[in-house]
């Protein structure tokens, strides 16, 4: 038996914005996937990342894999505002980058959430992550911002899907 994915909601962008929300997520899946495909951010230098029922507060946790083609390496950060889950796209103005986040065990309420992504951009490198939100909440919201107030360009897309229970 297989999971299958069902489309919660799509959001393709008609004008620059700084952060998009998925909210009133139900409770029925197993885990939830996000897909963004971003045509750009403001400031490339700069990179996204995403809150949980709009906690704010030092309640996240990230471990970070990023290379270049060139170079690469890690860094750890703990007791953060959000999870980074987007890379930077240095030196590459209006870089296509796709990134796929997968939230684990998302509406279970005796644990805490883990977020695994894998993000690229055409030119400028790769990433991969797991994040951790020190909450046991259920997720019924997930915001994805720029960092430093970047903006995402128009026509960016974000696409929010669940995976059911197997049969």
């Amino acid at each position: 038996m297989t999971a299958t994915y069902e489309k919660i909601a799509t959001n393709t962008l008609g004008s620059a914005t700084n952060s998009i929300t998925f909210s009133s997520i139900s409770g029925s899946y197993t885990d939830l996937v996000l897909i963004l495909s971003i045509t750009g951010f403001s400031d490339p230098s700069y990179s996204a990342a995403l809150r949980f029922n709009s906690d704010t507060g030092s309640n996240y946790s990230l471990t970070n894999l990023y290379g270049d083609g060139s170079s690469a390496g890690s860094d750890r950060t703990t007791s953060a505002a959000q999870i980074q889950c987007y890379g930077k796209a240095v030196g590459v103005p209006n870089a296509v980058s796709t990134g796929i986040t997968n939230i684990q065990n998302y509406s279970n309420a005796t644990t805490y959430k883990t977020a695994l992504t894998r993000w690229d951009a055409a030119g400028a490198g790769i990433n991969a992550n797991v994040g951790l939100w020190r909450s046991t909440s259920a997720i019924t919201s997930v915001t994805i911002f720029g960092l430093n107030s970047n903006t995402f360009s128009t026509n960016s897309t974000f696409t929010l899907y669940g995976i059911l229970k197997a049969a």
